[in-house]
């Protein structure tokens, strides 16, 4: 990930956004939320998911701006998903970096993030994130410590980094609707070596622990099984070889005639990536940076999809007999951009709607998202 200069001029969506200002098992009931009818809660859940939040050094200065120089708040960063986020059911994050203490936050490339960001996670209608991610050991075990203890004290679940073997060997279990949810997070590796006689700290990413955990998951009670994996190919549109040999492995564990996993979420490319039903399962190979500073490639050059990403939401419905698969009976896509400039998530349809100059990045993004042919298995866009 690379930060540099602030873009010198505004996206057309600046103005007017201006203008418009073997477990054990842990459950949480959500708050209550604007969202379906009695009648179809009864039926099933809305799942939302959302890409990767990234602190870069103008993010938690827009976060001070925004505090009014006292503080961090990085609530209106949010202001624009929330709609979406707040009336699902069960909404996930990626929390990509660690909070640091005392003041002392970096934004790159060693991240320390102000921990206000749980507050602004939990105000916009997240129930839980993800933790496992390259950067999960940016300040070691400490980072790790004060991360989940903030997350912890804002109501906000995690699921990817432990404080304790005992809580690495949790699952966190989710209600929605009428449904339990386990939420699984993985990351192919750490850019800081894992401590010595602490494995738990960080769950790597390894097939037959993953299928592992799901099955136990399963044990203890979770109706739903949703994976985050942290994978993939910087800065590469469309998945890796590695990225679909894991979904077809992970897609194809099965425990009688039931799939162990129901839903995979990718994040780390930076973009957006496709959709695709593997082996009947749903499988996000990238939702891109939901939140993030200007972002440079590979290459080191300015490169805006880095900005750029998705809202994964999916409707389950329940089995038709007990002890079978709830089922997506719905499956959408919404797309967003981080605008640097006014330090704002954009939902790009709302913007469009509103007459922003967004058509090209808003289908560029339904391009990559339907590349694999998800649009066959029903993927549609959703508002």
């Amino acid at each position: 990930m690379f930060l540099a200069r602030r873009h010198q001029v505004a996206l057309a969506v600046t103005a007017l956004l201006a203008a418009g200002a073997a477990c054990q098992a842990h459950e949480r009931q959500p708050p209550q939320r604007p969202g379906p009818p009695a009648s179809s809660a009864a039926r099933g859940f809305t799942l939302v998911a959302s890409g990767d939040v990234i602190p870069h050094s103008s993010v938690i200065e827009r976060a001070q701006f925004d505090a009014g120089g006292t503080g961090y708040d990085f609530r209106p960063m949010f202001e624009d998903a929330k709609p979406v986020v707040s009336r699902a059911d069960l909404a996930l994050c990626h929390m990509e970096t660690v909070y640091g203490a005392n003041g002392f936050y970096t934004g790159s490339p060693v991240f320390r993030s102000p921990p206000e960001i749980a507050q602004a996670l939990a105000a916009t209608g997240y129930d839980g994130c993800s933790t496992a991610s390259n950067h999960s050991l940016d300040d070691g075990v400490a980072g790790v410590q004060r991360t989940l203890d903030a997350l912890d004290g804002a109501g906000v679940r995690h699921a990817g980094t432990a404080r304790s073997p005992s809580e690495a060997d949790s699952v966190t279990l989710l209600r929605a609707g009428p449904a339990k949810v386990a939420h699984l997070a993985y990351t192919y590796g750490t850019s800081s070596p894992v401590p010595q006689g602490q494995p738990w700290t960080v769950d790597l990413l390894d097939e037959n622990r993953i299928r592992a955990d799901a099955k136990a998951a399963r044990k203890a009670g979770a109706d739903v099984v949703v994976v985050s994996l942290h994978w993939g190919t910087e800065w590469q549109d469309a998945p890796d070889d590695r990225q679909l040999a894991v979904a077809r492995t992970l897609t194809a564990s099965r425990t009688g005639d039931r799939p162990d996993i129901d839903l995979i979420l990718g994040t780390h490319a930076h973009v957006p990536q496709a959709y695709e039903k593997v082996n009947g399962t749903w499988v996000v190979y990238g939702m891109g940076d939901q939140i993030a500073g200007e972002m440079f490639n590979l290459q080191g050059v300015q490169d805006p999809r880095g900005n750029e990403s998705t809202v994964a939401r999916f409707t389950f419905v329940p089995p038709a007999r007990a002890g079978g698969r709830w089922e997506v009976a719905r499956a959408e896509f919404v797309p967003q951009q981080f605008d640097v400039d006014a330090g704002r998530v954009v939902d790009l349809n709302e913007a469009l709607a509103r007459g922003a100059g967004v058509q090209g990045v808003r289908d560029r993004i339904r391009d990559v998202v339907l590349s694999r042919g998800a649009a066959k298995d029903g993927l549609v866009m959703g508002e």
